[in-house]
């Protein structure tokens, strides 16, 4: 061997390990083409250190089982069973008239993801941080049972510590609390800050927790969804986190621009089944969730139809992202979107391009200051290529734009926690409502149509004219972009 070796010297030895680590990751990974790309172009520009950065946060941990897929209860399985049957053979059980136009919408997730649909919900929409909380916090303030939390970030700060304080306050009048964070989200909160909970009796979980400080293997994936569910009887659902930024105190972003729900109906059943399926996947515990799954979906009130849709590295389908897509390329007049971060895959970029083509108006808001600079070129990288199909785009000037919604037609819309981008499609754990309400659906579309007297129009002409420095951070960032 030292034979072999006697030729060579350190560096031509390093260069030659280096490039068997490489071709590790381009034939023992399946990934998608331009994530390995994108890992190899690291791996080669920082030899060593961009494979063992690879290893704690890029590898594609469902292959070796870190995320098994949550059994589903027997009863359960025969609703999804029987309303697909329903949507097959007798949509007149439904009272909601469109149903028979979103029909394969419904259909795929029903059939791809388990999402059943319910039309006995009823919705407010909040897009200011105060008005939210405030109505929050006076529901979990009138909790007669429990209240279920999970959210990416809940702040060790002034809005964090209040909230902290009331869920302690209602613990002590004997109502269950469970919290449920991640890991990622809540970096840099102090100990004392969830020990507080836990000391009366509040059950707090990490979703992902490291045990050994500064080395996460599972760090490129996060629990993004953001929940409340209150005795079962209202839940929240929406872009909002918990801390001082998401009601206009950081200097930096200003007023923040978000969209949540607060739901009642079968759909907050729903949402809380997907909270204790987290929770029993984050603590381990042997929690049944037959006394919470309901014996059948009640369709004669004829009020919000909606269906409840999560998706993340543990599902069989992209969920959200399917929807997205099928969405849009329902579309027959209009498609609005809102997103702070716009890094979507050749689907949705191609699905766009066909809406603005066959003349349908379609239209992206994004934010005009960034919170994560390389998403941020990368965002107006995806955005110029849009432009040149005639997709109009927007930038948000009166503070920060948080929003992840998506309104067509003005019949149908979704709101929740996915953002436009590759890891909100398959990175993060994620939750949305696709609603099929022209009311809620016209509503939103017109919070759009407000938004956009605050908002700069993004023109080709003015992108064409950047300056080279924004296109270098572009091409940049956009080639890196499938691992942000």
């Amino acid at each position: 061997m030292s034979f072999l070796l006697s030729g060579f010297g350190w560096f031509d030895i390093f260069l030659f390990i280096n490039i068997l680590l490489v071709l590790s990751v381009v034939f023992l990974e399946h990934k998608n083409a331009s994530a390995t790309w994108a890992w190899i172009m690291i791996m080669l520009f920082v030899p060593i250190v961009g494979f063992i950065l690879y290893l704690l946060i890029g590898q594609d941990l469902r292959k070796r089982k870190t995320f098994s897929k949550k059994e589903e209860e027997d009863n359960f399985l025969a609703l999804i069973h029987r309303q697909q049957a329903v949507f097959d053979f007798n949509l007149g059980a439904y009272s909601n008239p469109l149903i028979t136009s979103y029909k394969d919408l419904i259909h795929l997730h029903l059939s791809g993801h388990e999402a059943l649909y319910t039309e006995d919900n009823e919705i407010e929409l909040f897009t200011d941080g105060c008005s939210l909380f405030k109505n929050l916090f006076k529901a979990i303030n009138n909790a007669k049972s429990y209240v279920h939390i999970e959210s990416y970030i809940i702040r060790d700060d002034g809005l964090g510590n209040l909230f902290k304080d009331l869920l302690i306050k209602k613990a002590n009048e004997g109502i269950k609390v469970f919290v449920l964070y991640d890991e990622m989200g809540c970096f840099g909160n102090s100990r004392k800050f969830f020990g507080e909970m836990r000391k009366v009796g509040i059950k707090v979980s990490c979703f992902f927790r490291s045990y050994i400080p500064f080395i996460k293997k599972r760090a490129n994936y996060r629990n993004h969804r953001k929940l409340c569910i209150i005795d079962g009887e209202v839940a929240y659902l929406g872009g909002f986190n918990i801390g001082n930024e998401y009601i206009g105190l950081n200097k930096k972003f200003g007023y923040w621009r978000d969209t949540h729900m607060k739901l009642t109906g079968s759909s907050v059943h729903l949402i809380n089944l997907q909270f204790l399926l987290d929770r029993r996947f984050a603590t381990g515990e042997n929690l049944s969730l037959e006394a919470y799954i309901p014996s059948e979906v009640v369709t004669s009130s004829g009020h919000v139809g909606m269906q409840i849709v999560s998706s993340g590295p543990d599902s069989k389908y992209a969920s959200i992202h399917n929807g997205y897509i099928k969405m849009i390329h329902s579309a027959k007049q209009s498609v609005y979107i809102q997103t702070p971060y716009f890094i979507p895959d050749d689907g949705i970029m191609t699905a766009l391009k066909l809406a603005a083509l066959s003349g349908k108006d379609v239209r992206i808001m994004i934010p005009n200051k960034p919170d994560h600079m390389c998403v941020y070129w990368a965002t107006y990288s995806h955005i110029g290529e849009l432009l040149e199909s005639g997709v109009r785009c927007f930038t948000y000037e009166n503070g920060f734009l948080h929003a992840k919604t998506i309104v067509v037609d003005e019949e149908i819309c979704s709101v929740g926690t996915a953002n436009f981008d590759i890891r909100s499609f398959k990175l993060n754990f994620e939750i949305n409502g696709f609603i099929y309400n022209k009311g809620i659906s016209q509503k939103l579309a017109e919070i759009f149509k407000q938004d956009l007297k605050l908002c700069e129009e993004l023109t080709l002409e003015k992108y064409k004219n950047r300056s080279l420095v924004i296109k270098f951070k572009e091409s940049i960032s956009r080639l890196i972009s499938p691992i942000l």
